[in-house]
């Protein structure tokens, strides 16, 4: 169906049929603002670099909930980023770049967690890697 769907269109790029979706926070675990513009320009050029392309969508509205600090819920407007990749693109080198990245944005944005949806599936990051 894919590929008739691209000749049907005239597509001429890569089919990416993997979705990756992530969670770009505002806040910190405990509700201190962040640089959040930084770290959503950061993920769109990533996915750009890595997979030909991203979209960040507005600010969304969440709650999610702090077990390591007493089932604290914290309050966030995140922003949606959604990169469709082929197949052929996600390759081992660059899921270690995008793990590099949201180590990092785990790390330095002192998030509880750090979480990304790959095609349907959510992968939550609680330990993050010491800057490697």
């Amino acid at each position: 169906m894919h590929e008739r769907m691209a000749d049907s269109l005239g597509a001429t790029q890569p089919i990416g049929t993997s979705l990756f979706v992530l969670f770009v926070p505002r806040v910190t675990r405990s509700g201190d603002s962040i640089d959040h513009d930084y770290w959503v320009d950061l993920a769109l050029e990533i996915f750009a670099t890595l997979f030909r392309g991203a979209t960040a969508y507005p600010r969304g509205r969440g709650r999610w909930r702090d077990n390591e600090r007493g089932g604290a819920l914290v309050a966030d407007e995140p922003t949606v980023v959604t990169c469709y990749a082929a197949p052929h693109d996600i390759t081992d080198e660059a899921l270690a770049r995008l793990r590099a990245f949201l180590h990092r944005l785990g790390r330095e944005a002192q998030q509880g967690e750090a979480g990304m949806v790959f095609d349907g599936q959510y992968y939550g990051i609680t330990e993050y890697d010491d800057g490697r």
